[in-house]
């Protein structure tokens, strides 16, 4: 197995599709793996060191497996057929070694997060994949995951803003019609509420 680590996130310029970009600690092997945009957002969330205020899936996952005793060793890509490629994550439990097959996003992501080795079977970076017979242009100065949260932040911002804009255009709604409303409830309705 060949130890890898997250070169970035690019975007495909023809179908801004993320791309997650692995290399070797030599910098001499590239893997590029195509991604899903939530994937992306998850693996963008820690390389950006995003703050949140509860945790995502991953965290979820990695939290769990602590909370059950098992411990996350590591996350292997081993193997890519028909341009899909196939990841196993490496997982202790009280001395039982279990291989779980995922995502590599999710195993990347996961990798990130718990501080643990990402490694690439030799096959996998051998394999003549769309990746190496004709590498899309890309934008790697561009972490098209990072684009993607902030333009979903501004436009939460912008929903917010215009609820508070709504709200302080209604009038108050006055006591008479709150208990107009109480009278039509079923009289164990409006204890419940």
């Amino acid at each position: 197995m060949v130890r890898m680590e997250v070169a970035g996130l690019s975007l495909d310029k023809k179908t801004r599709a993320p791309i997650l970009m692995l290399k070797d600690a030599a910098g001499e092997k590239m893997l590029n793996i195509w991604i899903g945009a939530m994937e992306a957002m998850a693996i963008s969330i820690f390389l950006n060191q995003v703050e949140v205020p509860r945790p995502l899936t991953h965290d979820l996952m990695l939290s769990s497996l602590e909370e059950l005793g098992a411990q996350l060793l590591g996350v292997d890509i081993v193997r890519v057929e028909n341009g899909t490629y196939f990841a196993e994550l490496d997982v202790d439990m009280g001395g039982k070694r279990s291989r779980i097959d995922c995502r590599p996003s999710d195993a990347v992501a996961l990798a990130l997060r718990a501080g643990i080795p990402i490694q690439v079977a030799p096959s996998v970076l051998e394999a003549e994949t769309p990746t190496k017979q004709a590498m899309p242009e890309t934008d790697p100065a561009v972490d098209g995951a990072a684009q993607m949260m902030r333009s979903a932040q501004s436009s939460q911002q912008t929903q917010e803003d215009s609820k508070r804009m709504a709200q302080a255009a209604k009038p108050e709604r006055d006591e008479e019609s709150l208990a107009e409303l109480l009278q039509k409830l079923q009289p164990d309705t409006k204890y419940k509420m």
